[in-house]
């Protein structure tokens, strides 16, 4: 409000002085210059009928002359001031329109206007700096999830096209420099609603700078960065950046889980899979056997290291090795000629990566390839969204997109923080262990990727299961996994998860007992996260789970009851 308070008296300085310059001596010349009345007398006009006789005046509405008639002399002086003060009107009019279409101005306004918006808010939000590719699908995945959040990006264009996008929720935009704290800040960095930011520009020092403006000002926030360099990455963490996410070596540990436990990989996949998305098909990339990958560049490199520690033989294709630093014993060239693939013995090789910084150069690669060796295990990196209709006709056995990858990481850590837990935990379990986990998932879902929910066992999420256990009432997890409406039943549900403080437990047992404070990660049918909240939150219907009959129902009645509940279990303990 300051700026622009300051950027009006600025701006419109001059045009205001001129206008009180031109009131004031169109004033003083009508109290100087005398008049004569009806009967001959001279007289004068004073300050206040001057001023009142100027501004009706100069704004044209023409009331007439008072007290008297002028005189001549009176109206010489009133015809040069009609035209003085219009003309000093006309002036500050059309600066005060040149200030209205000052983008400087429009840019303070809309920061005014996007700081009060964001100090209204009562919700929590996370502060997604950058609405690229990769921001632009966190939002999205986030919006359908009934979170709230708010963008910040240098690029107008993308801002309007926040603005224009169909969410489920409003996202408030501003477009400003996000590595400048004061953006930061009108943003939403102290807002006490803030529940963390992400910073997804393009840019490595940018998003560094973001993590050091986040934990410096607001260090209780959780902080995610991405970021593709590793010194950035030390850096970041040194400052205390909860989650740095690099894509490259993302997908290079998917890969090397998808060769060392094809379930747990697949596992993975259907967990963390959007909302109503297909099943995806088991992945086994071939384990013996040597690969050609072409491009080293960040992603070639996080590849081939992946690839090497699971002793398989790789040649790189490299245009430009030595920009990229790339081995001696490597094939110069593009990849994109059958020549440059032949030297890399691509007749003899069981898997191809292409994975150069081009999406047309990628697809060459890809139909080339294939063309000398059919039977190929190929991974595609997609650098561009906008290329997906190409990408998904060449029909890769596995696409890294960097955008995908990030907004699939942030989306888990951010909406359920347990789920990442237990996809730590599930790379420490074999693949038999998971194989069975897939089957009772696929009797649940059958086609479709399973719903993920979370649980914490307190006052606001689950009242009816805190009454029970203030009442000294037992409450198993299989009480949960039941179905209110009819006891006999299970919901569609699996319990993967169980954390209490200083432990965790990978599918834990129906018999477990609950207790206040426990946090529960479930995955199922969509249908049965509404059900379980009705004996979450519903004292009857838990009873009704617990006992087949059910609490009284007026308040009298349940007070009594509750006594009894604490008396008879007083009495038990004694």
């Amino acid at each position: 409000m300051d700026n622009i308070v300051f950027l009006i008296f600025r701006r419109m300085r001059t045009p205001l002085i001129t206008i009180v310059v031109a009131y004031s001596v169109a004033v003083l010349g009508l109290v100087l210059i005398p008049g004569r009345d009806a009967l001959g007398n001279v007289w004068y006009m004073d300050f206040f009928h001057a001023f009142y006789f100027v501004s009706f005046m100069s704004t044209t509405i023409g009331f007439g002359e008072i007290p008297y008639e002028f005189s001549d002399a009176q109206r010489l002086w009133v015809i040069v001031c009609v035209y003085a003060t219009v003309v000093a009107w006309i002036y500050s009019i059309g600066t005060l329109i040149s200030l209205l279409q000052d983008p400087t101005f429009q840019q303070a306004v809309n920061e005014g206007r996007f700081a009060r918006r964001i100090d209204r808010l009562r919700e929590g939000f996370y502060l997604v700096c950058g609405y690229g590719e990769t921001g632009s699908a966190l939002i999205e995945a986030l919006t359908e999830r009934d979170q709230h959040a708010v963008v910040i990006d240098i690029d107008q264009q993308r801002i309007h096209l926040l603005q224009m996008e169909n969410l489920r929720q409003y996202v408030p935009g501003l477009c400003a420099d996000a590595s400048r704290p004061l953006h930061m800040i009108e943003a939403g960095l102290k807002h006490p609603r803030c529940a963390g930011v992400v910073a997804l520009t393009n840019v490595n020092e940018v998003n560094l700078h973001i993590a050091i403006t986040s934990k410096l000002l607001h260090p209780e926030l959780k902080v995610i960065c991405r970021a593709d360099s590793a010194d950035i990455e030390a850096n970041m963490a040194s400052f205390g950046t909860d989650y740095i996410i690099d894509p490259f070596d993302t997908f290079a540990v998917h890969v090397a889980t998808a060769m060392q436990a094809p379930c747990v990989y697949l596992l993975q996949q259907w967990l963390t899979g959007l909302s109503h998305a297909r099943l995806p098909e088991p992945l086994y990339p071939p384990k013996d056997g040597h690969w050609v990958l072409c491009g080293y560049g960040r992603f070639g490199k996080a590849l081939f290291e992946r690839l090497i520690d699971e002793g398989l033989e790789t040649v790189i294709v490299e245009a430009d090795p030595d920009r990229t630093g790339a081995p001696e014993h490597c094939v110069v060239g593009p990849g994109t000629e059958a020549v440059t693939l032949q030297q890399a013995h691509i007749e003899d090789a069981v898997g191809l990566v292409a994975g150069t910084d081009d999406d047309v150069n990628n697809l060459s690669i890809i139909m080339t390839a294939r063309e000398l060796n059919p039977k190929l295990f190929v991974i595609l990196r997609q650098n561009l969204q906008t290329n997906d209709p190409i990408a998904e006709a060449v029909d890769a056995d596995m696409v890294m997109h960097p955008s995908s990858i990030i907004a699939n990481r942030i989306r888990v850590l951010l909406a359920t923080p347990l789920l990442a837990e237990f996809l730590q935990l599930a790379l420490y379990e074999d693949d038999e262990w998971a194989r069975l986990l897939i089957s009772r998932i696929v009797g649940l879902v059958s086609e479709e990727v399973p719903h993920i929910w979370e649980v914490e066992i307190d006052e606001r999420l689950a009242h009816a299961v805190v009454v029970a256990l203030e009442l000294g009432q037992t409450v198993h997890l299989s009480d949960l996994l039941t179905d209110p409406r009819e006891r006999t039943r299970e919901l569609p549900t699996i319990a993967l998860m169980l954390t209490r403080p200083g432990h965790r437990t990978l599918m834990p047992d129906e018999t477990t007992r609950l207790a206040k404070g426990d946090r529960l990660l479930f995955c199922g049918r969509y249908s049965a996260q509404s059900r379980m909240e009705w004996s979450l939150q519903n004292e009857i219907a838990l009873t009704y789970i617990r006992t087949g009959g059910s609490a009284p129902q007026g308040a009298l009645w349940r007070r009594l009851y509750k006594r009894w509940l604490r008396g008879r279990n007083a009495g038990t303990v004694s």
